[in-house]
């Protein structure tokens, strides 16, 4: 008897279990690969309950191809919009942290020490006040707004690309296995 989702008792119908089987009819795994499953499948203690042999011997890998022939256009648009605001986010904060960091050094006061050195000093020159934290937050933060427009255009174009070359050749092959 076997369960289904609602925990009632079914009865098992009688078919054997269906057995995944290569192009030529022959089993996935060979017969030294069988005897390592079982061996490896013994139980340790006396209490785990052994799986029982599947009708014809052992458990073959199951093998499926596929084919990758059209993607949804408006469901690559909101992937690359959400995966490009996350990298935009990510952006910004990292722009902040170096910046802190700089500061922190003290690498704006020494190139506005070695710029007033030079000569070159015409009127006050202060790099801390050029690249405020605010205006570099600012940039960053524009920058990220163009990127997540570009990538998500860029991502739809691609895409809208894909689906028509793969009408031509068949798509992505894509062959899945069950270890």
């Amino acid at each position: 008897m076997s369960e289904n989702n609602e925990g009632q008792q079914m009865p098992e119908v009688g078919h054997a279990p269906r057995v995944a089987r290569s192009a030529s009819s022959q089993p996935l795994i060979g017969e030294d690969q069988v005897q390592a499953h079982e061996g490896a499948s013994s139980p340790a203690s006396g209490g785990v309950k052994v799986r029982e042999k599947r009708r014809g011997g052992a458990p073959r890998a199951r093998r499926m191809s596929l084919s990758l022939t059209r993607i949804d256009a408006w469901s690559a648009a909101k992937v690359a919009f959400m995966l490009s605001i996350a990298g935009g986010i990510i952006q910004i904060v990292a722009v902040a942290i170096l910046w802190g960091m700089l500061n922190m050094v003290g690498v704006f006061d020494q190139v506005t020490q070695i710029v007033s050195s030079t000569g070159l000093d015409a009127g006050g020159f202060d790099l801390t006040n050029v690249f405020s934290l605010s205006t570099v937050l600012s940039t960053a933060t524009i920058f990220s707004i163009v990127e997540v427009v570009l990538i998500t255009v860029l991502v739809v174009i691609l895409t809208l690309l894909y689906n028509v070359v793969s009408t031509l050749v068949g798509g992505i092959h894509v062959t899945l296995g069950d270890d």
